[in-house]
């Protein structure tokens, strides 16, 4: 076989079912022997959007996504997408095309040093100069994908190593067991938690990987200790769980640090320095115990005093087995905070003006949709509402971006989690702004036939810098713009269009698009005034109280 065929056997012995992208000339010889081969190609519009979708693709499998552009225009375009799947910590492939490497066909025309552009942001990036080296490659990349933290790897495949004939088959697919943390270690932070009169749990978006949520319900379960999640946490535990005090929507002045600023010892689960902090470290203040797959990261507000490093799972059953007789603690103050935000930020909102608040759609969303269903968000004002206003009953019930934190990417990532679990109901919630960058998928979504709802929050302007904007005593400046007409928008690509114009026709018209198969986009407009009135003034006055 040549060069490319022996690529796509490799990445069919890895599992590989889907490539996302859009292949160029440089990748004739692969397209050609991916067209015989099991794998699907799922073509989009922009490799920005592919990218998007692999890396989702990988966030919810654990398995590497993997995606195909040419060189040049192409394999520049993926720069976004291979930041937000390195800080996300998402398994991804990217695959990028080359001109002939040992004779040159057209000079310098479109070449560019690919691979050191790709060294900053990848894991791992390579050319490949010899066919017969490609088995062991592609090993080492889908390794070194997954291996914690995950992220993206690179390799670019040269038309003229993609025609190479060469004799050479796969390697032999294995896993990869972590170690355990040290009995020693377990036993000490079991000392420090049973000493602690107000222990509280944080979990972070490492958490979510690896079958960790059995082990860390069974440590709530047993200790009774609180517990809170950041962003990208949502989900580890149920968020209707009695113990759940919320997320950590905000860096600070919200009820739940309230909380954090009363614990005594903090068990921080799988936390990640690439979202914003949860709580802010002093010196001399709360104990911290770090318990994650790898050493912390130390910086200016992250220091913890205690770590306990190995497989997650591991260390936080041993732990829940230490903490077998730890005592009823009474935890009367997180309770009291609870019952702050179960009155104040979980309650069913009314529908008394239009455009509606974020918080009212936020609870038109959550409670039309059902438990198993996946909202995937962008990027924008909104998703603080929904980060702290969406109780989420799964780990992937709200996906979202808390590292990149990049527009655009909300609606290709809906779209990969409908291949991925076509059975549930998935909804993307967009900006106006943020849709607008990979609104063109929408001939994609059509094209592959998926049932998903998008919801375009249209407020005509970047919502979360104008609020910045406001806050900082500016004034309003070069944040307006104009949008289409989403409804026709939507119909000229075969989707179907809809536009709220009166309260309490959400979550109606959302249960209806669910129920019925296609590409739907709904319209609402939204009203941000309360961003200033809730997130700061109100907040500010309440918390000062607790």
């Amino acid at each position: 076989m040549n060069g490319a065929e022996l690529l796509v056997t490799c990445l069919e012995n890895e599992g590989v079912e889907l490539i996302f992208g859009i292949p160029g000339e440089e990748n004739l010889a692969f397209l050609e022997a991916l067209r015989n081969s099991s794998i699907r190609l799922i073509l989009t519009r922009h490799e920005q959007a592919a990218g998007f979708m692999a890396a989702t693709y990988g966030r919810l499998t654990g398995k590497p996504g993997v995606c195909l552009s040419t060189l040049g225009p192409g394999a520049t375009n993926f720069v976004t997408a291979v930041s937000y799947a390195l800080l996300g910590g998402m398994p991804v492939l990217f695959i990028t095309g080359q001109k002939p490497i040992k004779t040159s066909k057209q000079a310098r025309f479109q070449i560019l040093n690919v691979v050191r552009m790709m060294e900053p942001l990848t894991k791992f990036t390579k050319q490949i100069v010899n066919a017969g080296n490609i088995p062991s490659l592609v090993r080492d990349l889908f390794r070194i994908a997954c291996d914690e933290k995950p992220g993206p790897v690179h390799i670019e495949l040269p038309e003229d190593i993609a025609a190479e004939e060469v004799d050479r088959s796969p390697f032999i697919c294995s896993s990869t067991l972590y170690p355990q943390a040290a009995p020693e270690s377990i036993a000490n932070a079991a000392a420090i938690i049973k000493k602690a009169k107000m222990p509280l749990i944080v979990l972070g978006a490492a958490a979510k990987r690896r079958n960790i949520c059995t082990a860390a319900e069974k440590l709530v379960a047993t200790t009774g200790i609180y517990f809170l999640t950041t962003q990208m946490g949502k989900g580890i535990i149920d968020e209707c769980s009695p113990h759940c005090m919320g997320t950590a929507a905000l860096s600070d002045h919200d009820y739940i640090h309230c909380a954090i600023n009363r614990a005594d010892v903090i068990i921080n689960i799988g936390h990640d320095v690439v979202e914003k902090p949860p709580f802010f470290m002093h010196t001399g203040d709360t104990e911290v115990i770090h318990v994650n797959f790898y050493p912390a990261d130390i910086d200016d507000v992250y220091f913890p005093q205690h770590e306990l490093i190995g497989d997650i799972s591991h260390s936080l059953l041993a732990l829940q087995e230490s903490l077998q007789d730890m005592g009823c603690r009474e935890y009367k103050y997180f309770k009291k905070i609870c019952k702050e935000i179960n009155a104040h930020v979980f309650q069913e909102q009314g529908h008394d003006s239009f455009p509606n608040t974020p918080q009212h759609i936020v609870s038109d969303i959550r409670r039309t949709v059902d438990d198993n269903s996946i909202v995937s968000l962008d990027n924008g004002m909104y998703k603080i509402w929904f980060a702290r206003n969406f109780k989420a009953s799964h780990p992937n019930n709200l996906l979202l971006d808390n590292a990149l934190a990049t527009m655009g990417a909300g609606f290709p990532a809906a779209m990969a989690a409908k291949m991925v679990y076509p059975k549930r109901q998935v909804v993307a919630v967009c900006g106006d702004g943020g849709f607008m960058m990979n609104s063109q998928e929408l001939e994609t979504a059509t094209r592959l036939g998926l049932h998903l709802v998008i919801i375009i929050l249209r407020d005509d302007g970047y919502g979360m810098i104008k609020w910045k904007q406001g806050g900082m005593d500016f004034a309003n400046f070069g944040l307006d713009f104009n949008n289409p007409d989403f409804i026709h928008y939507a119909e000229s690509y075969g989707a179907k269009g809809y536009r709220i114009t009166e309260n309490g026709t959400l979550s109606t018209l959302l249960t209806d698009c669910l129920k019925n198969p296609g590409v739907h986009l709904i319209e609402v407009p939204v009203d941000y005034s309360e961003n200033e009135k809730v997130l700061l003034k109100e907040l500010q006055t309440k918390t000062c109280l607790l």
